[in-house]
């Protein structure tokens, strides 16, 4: 393509950093700390002990912790380019709120109080969840076949699913114990559901166990009601009413429009906690105040609140995503203030219910109500002050408060199974969210806090990069892809708005086939949630088994011929390693300026999400090639095919 005159020699890089040679000392340091962790475990645990007030607590909290060390074990073993799947498989099993719902249902036909009534709502809208989210994640998972894989026959599943549920409808009527026995194995299925993910070849089989696990956990909370007729019909109204409903939403969802209808899906999750909980509080005070103990009480306070904040924060990121809100962040000046306001009325709310719920029906209204406007306005104002920037871990933040709020429903209806699936959810949304911090060097207390700035941002003045771009031509790009024997592609979220993941695969598919070593490579925080960049690539037929992972192919850049940066830009960005000013310093992102030649396509020459500018594109080895990705693309896979 045509150049532009030579630019000036790029700023300097760092010296490199001394090696470290640990010493005894250092190595008996970090055992001490470790020690130390472990004491205070052992301390909260002996406090645990001293503070049950029940054999059931302590039942439930040993249902919890032992949960916990679960879903951290099976939520590390998820591969990278199915966490979009988890959070979509998440979201479904969340929808096990409905049983918090069911258990206050009532009324016949319709219901007949506004407890009644909050319970069949918080059933509807669970059961969007459970059919949207399976069968977004079927979407997605079917996206990942590739046509060498062998015949599947899934559905075979569903005889012994439905076997189980009708023995247990059988067994139940003279055996009590028969439910308990179910919620266990729909317990089993959910971990299922999460475990299969670990790999491709066992993602689909993780699906069908989830589905499985819900499923048997429904029908086991049915079993366990005693209802007159018209009360089921009732229930299958809010089911099949709230099923289709989430089959509708799912069949519309994309790999583009996923973030945003994952941030919905979690609103529905807080909501219905926050409407199982008040039903909850408002039925036991009507007609059996005396099972309002500390243990319910708190834990109707605990669902109420991080439902409102998950409730709220979810619209506001569903909102910022979808692009009905600007991605800026809300940047009042008196942001933390407001913050801790909200926060302390909130704790004084919840005081007042666990203080005097059980007596004074009047005030615990009072407090229900206060929780709610202040828990869902402390969730709105956090959100709205975070940046577009931090999506990817807000929603995961939010997936992982969805959870928590299902733990305070087992606990407050006394639901193994919901503390256990609730575990699951909080863990997976917590290691995601740790996952997303260290692949941008965040500290997650400055992204909650609507901050923005890595945990290594130097004190001085960010450093400026001096040089002018050059530009290339789709001609010449075609040429260079031609020549190339080493191609690594990095695609951005820019591919996603485009459109532009059809062509590139195309592109990809011809280039392998005249013997180029075409390779995709993904940053851990490329588009807006976790693993949406391997699911678009995945629904354009590109092989998964040639999609990398950052840790996986960023040491081959070096010897690669060309490296195609396609709408990513603070990924690619070498400033955070170039300058220890930088807004972004310290963020580990893809070494591409080590490639011999880099080509970005970009609309603009514009910073990225962060702010900062990219060094990138004035380096003497990268050529800029600017316009829409899908035109672009089109054109090069155009000229390829010439």
């Amino acid at each position: 393509g045509r150049r532009q005159p030579p630019p000036p020699p790029p700023p300097p890089k760092p010296p490199p950093k001394e090696e470290v040679v640990l010493t005894e000392e250092d190595y008996k340091a970090m055992y001490t700390e470790s020690a130390k962790k472990a004491g205070y475990g052992a301390a909260a645990m002996l406090g645990v002990g001293l503070v049950s007030p029940t054999a059931a607590f302590s039942n439930m909290f040993t249902t919890f912790a032992l949960s916990g060390v679960i879903g951290y074990q099976v939520v590390w073993g998820v591969a990278h380019s199915l966490h979009s799947p988890l959070m979509a498989v998440t979201n479904a099993v969340s929808g096990m709120t409905a049983v918090g719902g069911m258990y206050t249902m009532g009324g016949g036909l319709v219901p007949s109080t506004l407890s009644e009534t909050l319970g069949f709502t918080a059933t509807a809208i669970s059961a969007v969840n459970i059919t949207g989210g399976f069968l977004v994640t079927k979407k997605m998972l079917d996206m990942f076949k590739r046509p060498t894989d062998p015949p599947e026959f899934y559905e075979l599943y569903a005889y012994p699913t439905a076997g189980f549920i009708g023995g247990f409808g059988l067994i139940n009527l003279g055996f009590p114990q028969a439910a308990s026995i179910a919620a266990t194995a729909s317990a089993l299925g959910c971990i299922g559901g999460i475990a299969g993910l670990a790999s491709q070849s066992t993602a689909r089989m993780g699906l069908v166990s989830g589905m499985s696990g819900v499923s048997i956990g429904i029908a086991a909370t049915i079993g366990s009601l005693s209802w007159p007729a018209s009360t089921y019909v009732q229930l299958a109204a809010a089911l099949g009413g709230g099923g289709f409903a989430g089959y509708e939403i799912a069949k519309r969802v994309d790999p583009t429009s996923l973030p945003q209808t994952v941030a919905a899906f979690h609103s529905l999750v807080g909501l219905a906690a926050v409407f199982s909980a008040a039903a909850d509080y408002l039925e036991h005070a009507a007609h059996s105040p005396e099972m309002l103990d500390g243990v319910r009480l708190t834990s109707i306070a605990l669902a109420s609140v991080i439902g409102g904040v998950t409730t709220t924060g979810s619209v506001i990121a569903f909102g910022k995503l979808n692009g009905n809100l600007s991605s800026a962040p809300l940047q009042l000046e008196q942001r933390d203030q407001i913050n801790m306001a909200a926060g302390a009325g909130t704790v004084a709310m919840m005081g007042l219910l666990m203080t005097m719920g059980h007596s004074h029906p009047a005030a615990g209204m009072v407090a229900l109500a206060g929780m709610g406007v202040l828990s869902g306005g402390l969730g709105l104002h956090m959100t709205a002050s975070i940046g577009g920037a931090d999506m990817p871990v807000v929603i995961t933040v939010l997936n992982s408060y969805s959870g928590w709020a299902l733990c305070a429903e087992g606990f407050m209806l006394d639901k193994p199974i919901l503390t256990t699936v609730g575990a699951l959810i909080g863990s997976s949304g917590a290691i995601l969210t740790h996952i997303m911090c260290v692949a941008m060097n965040r500290d997650i207390v400055s992204v909650l806090l609507g901050g923005y700035g890595t945990s290594a941002t130097g004190g001085g003045e960010a450093m400026v990069f001096e040089g002018e771009a050059t530009f290339t031509d789709v001609e010449a790009t075609v040429e260079n892809l031609k020549a190339a024997k080493e191609v690594i592609v990095v695609p951005g979220y820019g591919l996603a708005v485009a459109n532009g993941q059809y062509a590139m695969a195309e592109i990809a598919k011809e280039l392998r086939a005249q013997g180029v070593n075409l390779r995709f490579a993904i940053h851990p925080v490329a588009g807006r949630m976790p693993g949406q960049l391997n699911v678009l690539l995945a629904e354009a037929g590109v092989p998964y088994d040639i999609v990398l992972e950052m840790e996986e192919i960023n040491d081959d850049f070096k010897d690669t011929d060309i490296c195609l940066v396609v709408g990513a830009n603070d990924t690619v960005n070498s400033a955070a390693i170039e300058d220890p000013n930088s807004i972004i310093a310290g963020m580990p992102v893809l070494h591409v300026w080590e490639a011999k030649n880099v080509i970005v396509m970009k609309r603009s020459m514009g910073a990225g999400y962060a702010g900062a500018d990219n060094p990138v594109f004035i380096k003497d080895n990268t050529d800029m090639l600017l316009g829409d990705a899908k035109k672009t693309l089109d054109a090069i896979k155009a000229k390829l095919d010439d």
